[in-house]
């Protein structure tokens, strides 16, 4: 009896676990899959969701090189195989080649894009594997092959090939030169025509982009149209954010059904296909009386959109994988505050702007920049606050310093109280402190740019 560990192997990703067999004279016993256990010992939790056994009738069978679209679990449930895997996925290591004996005290967890092969080396072997998505006659268009008997991996097959029984379709498999590579799962970037979403595109230009009116995400039927099996992320860049609009009638309808509904849709996906969503939050979720937000402060919306973004922020928090991006302030390629302000500079008007709403901007640029940086430098998922960084100001400094970047005098814009702004007006109320505090991001490695500096670039 070994004691249960996993092992990495020369493959990234192909992980060989030694499982505790349990024995007598009656025959024996194992965990063959036990969630707790390995995954606290750094196997992926990869949400197993159909279980096949092969039955081998005698020794010399050989399966060849597939690689499928999903993960899986291999296993001997009686006899014993030499089980070969090669990575054919792009990058340093494809073409590389692991091989390894297997009786029932062995398991192999196999990442998609990596060819399982296996030898039967006695009579009636039983191979068991588990699989995280459903097989179909479809997903096999999407499978990738290596000839058994390629010169290049040249495996030490136990049983000479010319002896062992292998299927037409296996000898008829490409040698590795010619064999396709497996491509990463793709990213979906929701509202991918909004300001976030275009920022978003620039930095992954081959991110699969969707958006009105070709796509609604609060259609349960469209989102389920969707090809999610290969999909690994899903970016929701979309939103609601007519925060004044939202407090009104019909505004309050359409605000819940894009902010929570559509969510919700993307939440199901996301479950059922074992996505890594990335949904983008508001400082609108907290009522400002705090001064400094911290990510696990408690939800205290004071409108309808705070209302339903602090609702999504709730659904998303209950996926096993998240990035829950919560920001302030944005400012991107469109119409926007700066712009406003900038405008009116232009024209020669000298603007009240509220003087008792404090924050940050927050630059699209930098937003998609963290967001990306949060999907590949391996983060932990959950919340983070994501705006530039930078001194904590009112909307009349933001505005005062636009007016000076512009040429104008500082003191061209004057200030009035949020009371003074909303009078006769019909507004939403509004968070009076929005600043995210940002440590939580600084320790993954990301550092955002002050916002000045940002403001800067962005009326050059």
């Amino acid at each position: 009896m070994t004691e249960l560990g996993v092992s990495h192997s020369a493959i990234p990703g192909l992980l060989v676990v030694d499982l505790v067999v349990h024995g007598d004279d009656r025959g024996w016993f194992k965990e063959n899959w036990q969630r707790a256990k390995l995954t606290a010992l750094g196997l992926p939790d990869f949400g197993p969701v159909q279980h096949s056994i092969a039955y081998n009738g005698s020794a010399g069978v050989t399966r060849g090189f597939h690689a499928e679209p999903w993960d899986k679990l291999v296993s001997v449930a009686n006899g014993r195989i030499f089980g070969a895997w090669v990575d054919l996925r792009p990058g340093a290591s494809f073409g590389q080649l692991v091989s390894l004996e297997l009786g029932p005290e062995t398991a192999v967890f196999v990442p998609r894009g990596v060819a399982n092969s296996y030898q039967t080396l006695v009579d009636e072997t039983v191979y068991s594997y588990l699989v995280n998505d459903h097989w179909s006659p479809e997903a096999t268009a999407s499978y990738s092959y290596v000839n058994l008997a390629d010169e290049t991996l040249d495996v030490a097959w136990p049983i000479p090939l010319d002896q062992a029984t292998i299927s037409a379709a296996d000898l008829g498999h490409p040698r590795l030169a010619q064999a396709r590579p497996v491509p990463p799962k793709r990213t979906v970037i929701i509202g991918a025509g909004g300001q976030l979403g275009r920022a978003l595109q620039a930095l992954l230009p081959e991110a699969t982009c969707l958006d009105l009116p070709d796509f609604d995400v609060t259609d349960p039927a469209q989102v389920d149209a969707v090809n999610w099996r290969e999909v690994g992320t899903v970016i929701n860049a979309s939103a609601y954010t007519a925060v004044d609009a939202a407090e009104t009638e019909q505004g309050r309808r359409d605000c819940w059904r894009a902010n929570v509904t559509g969510v919700a849709n993307l939440c199901r996906a996301a479950r059922e296909h074992r996505l890594t969503l990335v949904h983008v939050s508001s400082d609108y979720v907290f009522d400002g009386t705090v001064e400094v937000h911290q990510e696990d402060e408690q939800f205290s919306p004071l409108g309808v959109y705070g209302q339903t973004k602090a609702a999504s922020d709730a659904l998303v928090g209950q996926l096993p994988q998240h990035y829950l991006v919560r920001t302030s302030w944005v400012i991107g390629d469109g119409r926007n505050f700066v712009r406003t302000m900038a405008e009116l500079a232009a024209k020669g008007i000298s603007p009240k702007v509220v003087d008792d709403q404090f924050g940050r901007l927050t630059f699209t640029t930098d937003l998609a920049a963290g967001i990306v940086h949060l999907l590949g430098s391996g983060a932990p998922t959950g919340t983070y606050n994501l705006t530039n960084a930078g001194p904590s100001v009112s909307w009349r400094e933001v505005a005062a310093e636009v007016f000076a970047l512009s040429g104008r005098d500082r003191a061209d814009v004057s200030g009035q109280s949020t009371e003074e702004y909303s009078a006769g007006k019909a507004t939403a109320p509004r968070p009076r402190h929005s600043t995210l505090h940002l440590a939580k991001l600084r320790g993954t490695g990301f550092s955002p740019a002050p916002w000045p500096d940002r403001l800067a670039e962005y009326l050059r």
